[in-house]
């Protein structure tokens, strides 16, 4: 429980204020800073998850925890008693920073905290709190909202991190301590830093020239963030990411792709009133679909363990994904009857779905993909960086391909659904290639442990 809600915590704050934001913006002013809320957030939660191996070497499982929840905790309460947007926007800060730790700690602490026998059902439950908190972040921030009472669903979120904090203790062991941690590979946070700025801000344009300029600035500092990871010793991502022939690269791609999909959410309510005619409430709980088909497979999925059937559900899940979006172009009208929208629903939770049955095992084959115990923490920990990056890349380019939809709503829906369809079926051919490639490491391993044996 302490695992999976320090993941649940982050997952809920990035859309928690977002839903809340124009009544605070009404009580305490700083509508220029608007934009500012989410890109600080975002940025301090992947630069907080690029530390956490390095959290772990300095202050064990327990050590970092406290952190993660210390950190949470303080910025929650600064967000509650904010009298400007400037404390707002630190207390976002905080909040991403402990947000960030807690949701890398979350796949990191696995190895240590559980059996490798419960790996993937670990994994299991700390994606679904990802679907969890997108379905929950909104209508928990509008309900707040609602009622005019932004702070105290602040304040709810600073119980929540006291409690669980309190709970670390007792729960989670102290872990492996080093003092000698590697040091902060500085380069590689700047850039990170400067593409994820670059991709939230494109995401909040409304000239569809900046959004693509915004992205493209984006992707050349990925470009160069792996240029220079691949030729330093000081990493974010475990070497083996970096090894040619090693299926950690495309493991993390798929996964990548998968979390990109669900930006899609962010715009099926808008879609929702303006086709159907539906109400906000209502619209809000379809564009949560898909975040809901997530967390329903996580569970069911997570009790596969025949490695074919493993291999066959990392494929399965960007074809039902893109399937799904796919369909959903297709379904859309105008003026549609009620009973029209309602099919909505299951054909995005297959789409979800797609999530949930491959998301685990892809999480499991990046925390084995490592023999060495402190690469392999290093590896579980990118989990989190590269969905919550993936999250913000997939909410940018979701702005683009709305906006070349023009005025149509019908327009912009069915270049979101489709444009997504063919962007996540890449998910396809990279799921493949980390078979491919995992399938010689496993042969490898298997004729050193017969080496092993005999001698």
């Amino acid at each position: 429980m302490v695992l999976a809600a320090g993941v649940l915590v982050g997952a809920v704050n990035i859309y928690l204020a977002s839903s809340m934001l124009p009544t605070a913006v009404a009580d305490i002013g700083g509508e220029s800073f608007y934009a500012w809320n989410m890109t600080l957030y975002l940025v301090a939660m992947v630069i907080a998850t690029m530390l956490v191996s390095r959290f772990l070497a300095r202050w064990g499982s327990a050590g970092a925890y406290l952190v993660g929840f210390a950190l949470f905790l303080v910025g929650s309460l600064a967000c509650a008693v904010s009298p400007t947007m400037p404390v707002l926007l630190v207390g976002r800060c905080l909040q991403g920073l402990g947000a960030g730790l807690l949701s890398g700690l979350g796949f990191a602490v696995i190895r240590t905290a559980l059996p490798r026998r419960l790996w993937t059902r670990g994994n299991a439950l700390m994606s679904a709190m990802y679907g969890v908190g997108n379905f929950v972040g909104p209508a928990l921030g509008g309900l707040f909202a609602q009622f005019g009472s932004w702070r105290l669903a602040f304040v709810l979120m600073a119980g929540v991190a006291a409690v669980c904090g309190a709970a670390v203790p007792r729960v989670l062991p102290r872990g492996e301590r080093n003092g000698a941690a590697a040091p902060v590979p500085v380069v590689s946070l700047l850039l990170v830093m400067a593409a994820t700025a670059a991709v939230s801000v494109a995401g909040v344009l409304h000239d569809n020239v900046a959004r693509a300029a915004g992205l493209a600035v984006a992707l050349l500092l990925v470009v160069g963030f792996v240029a220079h990871e691949r030729r330093s010793e000081r990493r974010v991502f475990p070497g083996a990411a970096y090894r040619a022939g090693s299926a950690l690269t495309w493991v993390y791609l798929t996964l990548g792709l998968l979390a990109f999909g669900v930006a899609v959410e962010s715009f099926v309510p808008l879609f929702g009133q303006r086709l159907a005619g539906l109400p906000p409430l209502v619209a809000g709980f379809f564009g949560a679909a898909v975040s809901l088909g997530w967390s329903l497979t996580q569970i069911g999925s997570s009790s596969a363990v025949r490695e074919r059937t493993v291999r066959r559900l990392r494929t399965l899940g960007p074809v039902l994904l893109a399937l799904g979006f796919l369909v959903q172009g297709l379904l859309l009208r105008e003026n549609v009857p009620i009973w029209w929208v309602v099919i909505w629903v299951p054909v995005l939770c297959v789409a979800g779905s797609g999530i949930g049955i491959a998301y685990p095992h892809l999480s499991v084959a990046a925390m084995a993909a490592a023999a060495d115990p402190a690469e392999g923490r290093q590896a579980a920990a990118a989990i989190a960086t590269v969905t919550t990056m993936s999250t913000a890349f997939g909410t940018a380019v979701a702005g683009v391909l709305v906006g070349l939809g023009g005025p149509s709503t019908l327009g912009s829906a069915r270049w979101l659904l489709f444009g997504f369809a063919v962007l996540c079926a890449i998910g396809i051919f990279t799921a493949r290639a980390a078979d491919r490639t995992s399938r010689p490491e496993r042969s490898a391993a298997a004729d050193r442990s017969s080496v092993t044996q005999g001698s």
